[in-house]
């Protein structure tokens, strides 16, 4: 409706186009202003006019085609034209689209493919906070691009290569046994890795043979590789948890040890472009000219470094997947290696160079330090996913006291109205608990910093994912006492014209647009903002508008309205990656 009027003003304003009048329609902020608002600011300049009369020009042009526009009416209120939906044609425009297949969100990515690099935690390390970030925002954005009909292919470019293998190599052998690293595991690496870079601050030596060590692995020595091969091992099984915690898989695993042995290729493709240069022994691509340091290709001692090896990635992507986008999801802080990374590849003559895109996110803090595996300053995400579940699972309990006595009963026996079947709580529990870590992380824009807080993710009050999930379960609880199909032929949009009920509606007509901005502009928020937004709508038009206790065609519209919200509320939290319980 909005496209089509400013499609209509273009026509008849012809210093104006109909993407600039859609670019500055906005929406008022209060009720009484109307539906939808034109500043004419911006038209004053090119129409060299009083702003005040072009508003009043509009406004009388579509008064006289309110029918063919669905406008009840326009007013000129100083520089705006506020414009008045007629509200039926609106709520019956809004939820026939909404019945459509998709929720009406039209695919514009068909026959496109994303590649998108995200979580890549760092192999005999623990899955921390930081990775958690990461793999969520990418997982959110992951949906999104899916949801719009892009094919996306999930790439976990594993950190499982460079001198930090070296020096754990190092440390195992000084501090560390077989039995023990069998015994405990990622945590076990963890200590020595720690131990190692305290003690490498007193001895140099041990710099030099990690290495040393390294330069073996690239050489394919096989006691290097033998014990590189079980670290990493130990390491996915560790992931392995946390993702199935998250519910989120990927569709490949190939980390940066893969890339190895295409360096050296990458090194004969730039030395014959001419664009490899020696500096203090190393082999470096000079970058000086675009106010970057110089992007390193291989150490003084031919060993491979993170650049060579995301560039030997990038090469390796465009050619098995011949991609639309690669977005790589990391911390801001990696920002400037993927600007050389980016421009090594438009220096090579690649003009596919502008479809690579990083996705920065802002840094996690512990009690304002910031995380450090090195120094032990760290929160692991598998506690903080159990935590939440804990406390979920607790929460639970609380507010259905009688489920801890019917804890052995049979899910096929009779139970209290409104209470969970005891089969369903772990279930539940999990739902609701990861659901408040996801949703705290990604309410928030991603490149705000977060510092760290039990009390802030665990929290389920306010703008949480459990408020979000609870709302779901209301609506879904209403439907099954209504116990029938919702008949939407015999509804009365009439009945959905009050402010409660139409703004509601007007909230479920932007769901589409809140998926493509999340989309354009990288940012899961919008849709996380957006279902917060749909849930208090909802829950306002719970508490003032009687639902199954209204009669005919009036109960038939709430019924509609009710089964929408939901619908969307479930999908709206699908794409961020929670699940929405039956009950709770």
């Amino acid at each position: 409706m909005k496209e089509k009027i400013c499609h209509y003003l273009a026509g008849i304003v012809e210093e104006v186009s109909a993407e600039e009048f859609l670019d500055m329609a906005e929406t008022p902020p209060e009720e009484e202003m109307g539906d939808l608002a034109l500043p004419c600011f911006v038209l004053a300049k090119k129409m060299h006019k009083n702003p005040a009369i072009i508003a009043a020009e509009i406004a009388e042009k579509l008064n006289a085609q309110k029918e063919t526009f669905c406008v009840e009416r326009a007013a000129q209120v100083g520089a705006y034209c506020n414009i008045f939906w007629n509200r039926k044609a609106y709520v019956e425009h809004c939820l026939s689209k909404l019945q459509m297949e998709n929720l009406g969100v039209e695919p514009s990515g068909t026959g496109k493919t994303f590649c998108m690099d995200y979580s890549s935690p760092n192999i005999a390390k623990n899955f921390h906070v930081g990775h958690l970030r990461t793999t969520i925002i990418g997982n959110a954005l992951y949906k999104i691009y899916q949801k719009l009909g892009f094919q996306v292919v999930r790439i976990n470019h594993l950190g499982d290569w460079g001198t930090q293998f070296g020096k754990l190599i190092v440390a195992y052998k000084l501090w560390s046994s077989e039995e023990l690293v069998k015994e405990k595991g990622i945590e076990e690496l963890l200590r020595i890795y720690v131990k190692f870079n305290a003690e490498a601050e007193q001895n140099e030596q041990l710099i030099t043979e990690a290495r040393e060590w390294f330069v073996k692995m690239e050489q394919n020595d096989a006691e290097a590789i033998a014990i590189w091969e079980w670290f990493k091992q130990i390491s996915m099984v560790e992931f392995e948890r946390v993702y199935q915690l998250l519910g989120i898989t990927f569709d490949s695993y190939v980390g940066e040890s893969f890339y190895r042995d295409k360096v050296p290729a990458l090194v004969d493709k730039l030395k014959a472009k001419n664009l490899l240069v020696e500096s203090q022994g190393a082999q470096v691509i000079d970058l000086e000219e675009y106010q970057m340091p110089p992007c390193l290709i291989t150490k003084s001692d031919g060993s491979s470094i993170y650049h060579s090896r995301d560039i030997a990635a990038v090469l390796y992507r465009k050619e098995k997947y011949d991609f639309a986008k690669c977005i790589y999801v990391t911390g801001l802080e990696q920002s400037l290696h993927f600007k050389q990374v980016f421009k090594a590849i438009e220096v090579m003559g690649y003009d596919w160079a502008e479809t690579l895109v990083h996705v920065p996110y802002g840094l996690v803090s512990l009690d304002g330090e910031k995380l450090s595996t090195r120094n032990g300053n760290i929160i692991y995400a598998e506690d903080i996913l159990k935590e939440a579940i804990s406390r979920a699972e607790k929460a639970i309990l609380e507010k259905n006291p009688n489920l801890g006595s019917r804890q052995l009963q049979s899910n096929q026996q009779a139970r209290p109205q409104g209470s969970l079947p005891t089969d369903s709580r772990e279930q539940v529990a999990r739902m609701v608990g990861v659901g408040a870590v996801i949703f705290h992380d990604l309410y928030h824009q991603r490149i705000k910093n977060i510092d760290f807080s039990w009390d802030d993710v665990l929290n389920f009050d306010g703008s949480t994912g459990p408020y979000v999930q609870y709302t779901y379960a209301r609506a879904k609880s209403v439907l099954r006492k209504y116990g029938e199909r919702v008949d939407f032929a015999q509804a009365d949009w009439n009945a959905l014209t009050d402010s409660v009920s139409y703004n509601l509606v007007k909230i479920l007509g932007g769901y589409e647009d809140a998926v493509k901005s999340a989309a354009e502009k990288y940012e899961p928020s919008v849709v996380a903002r957006y279902v917060m937004s749909l849930a208090v709508a909802f829950n306002k038009f719970y508490h003032d508008c009687t639902i199954l206790k209204a009669e005919g065609a009036v109960k038939q519209a709430r019924l509609a309205l009710t089964e929408l919200t939901q619908r969307v509320l479930r999908d709206g939290c699908g794409l961020l990656g929670l699940e929405c319980p039956e009950e709770m």
